[in-house]
């Protein structure tokens, strides 16, 4: 059984990736959180733009 990978997720200014393997350590986001369960006030910590204006990437 293989496990799905979770995806990344690329901010609107384009210079921060959410990775859900490495989570957000300075928010208190664990590792291995999907994108899709971070708080829904958590936002990019460059530009501070909200979860909705985040696009997926294609791996």
């Amino acid at each position: 059984m293989t496990e799905k990978k979770m995806s990344r997720y690329e901010s609107p200014c384009t210079k921060y990736v959410y990775n859900p393997e490495e989570g957000d350590y300075e928010r208190n986001i664990p590792p291995g959180t999907p994108f899709e369960e971070l708080p829904d006030d958590w936002c990019c910590p460059l530009c501070e733009a909200e979860k909705e204006f985040f696009e997926e990437l294609e791996d």
